[in-house]
């Protein structure tokens, strides 16, 4: 499925909010955008012909002479912090669909929206899965269940909660005994057409290594618009300023 470029104004606008950047910093027309602001974290984001680097003074400085595809890499931002105590939290692709095919499962299909079950599923996976898909923090959730029996096994769970109120961004969960059977697909399929009916714009955002997550993605039709990459800071950041 296409993602309507008009609706890409919807997604700068949210990333103007969440990076606090200036009024139409994104909107305004392509390139690239420093934002220089003390805080924990050097944060390059690239969305379709556009780029916003973000962080301490000194380092937006450091990094002037670069090119977008250098810092969409995650080296690259190590080594330009490696004097500021730069620790890695990298790169991922973002994903994003303002309309998705609806696709019907040939079997009934039981959908629990109960956080018991997505806790129940988490305590089954390993836990840098559940930390990557971080359902927890997500405000709705989908848990495909193995019956519509009391007592049933959770199979797959999507979840979404919103990002400045105009996108849903989705994380996705599947049981090790239910992998590689498609419920992943069907889970996430489900909760971004809930995200969808509620008027927001879907996104999945996954490690660039993540193979599986990138399939997802992009059986289910959504389209890929960018990278964003990040270091984490320590407190004294600001040291070399």
């Amino acid at each position: 499925m296409t993602f309507d470029a008009s609706s890409s104004a919807i997604v700068f606008l949210a990333w103007e909010r969440g990076l606090a950047l200036p009024e139409n910093a994104l909107l305004k027309g392509p390139g690239r955008t420093l934002h220089a602001v003390d805080s924990p974290t050097l944060t390059f984001l690239r969305l379709w012909d556009r780029s916003v680097l973000a962080g301490p003074a000194h380092l937006l400085e450091a990094a002037a002479a670069l090119g977008d595809d250098e810092l969409s890499d995650h080296g690259t931002l190590l080594r330009l912090t490696q004097n500021d105590g730069g620790r890695g939290l990298g790169t991922a692709a973002l994903y994003y669909a303002d309309d998705l095919e609806l696709h019907q499962p040939d079997d009934t299909v039981h959908v629990s929206t109960g956080r018991e079950a997505t806790a129940a599923l988490e305590a089954l996976c390993p836990p840098d899965d559940v930390n990557e898909a971080a359902l927890s923090g997500k405000s709705s959730s989908f848990t495909v269940m193995g019956s519509g029996e009391p007592g049933a096994a959770p199979l797959a769970c999507s979840a979404w909660g919103e990002y400045q109120g105009l996108i849903a961004q989705l994380g996705t969960l599947v049981a090790p005994a239910a992998r590689r059977r498609g419920l992943g697909r069907l889970a996430t399929s489900i909760a971004a057409h809930e995200a969808l009916a509620a008027g927001l714009i879907v996104q999945w955002r996954s490690d660039v290594n993540n193979a599986p997550a990138h399939a997802l993605a992009t059986s289910l039709g959504l389209s890929v618009a960018g990278l964003q990459t990040q270091v984490h800071l320590p407190v004294d950041q600001n040291r070399r300023k």
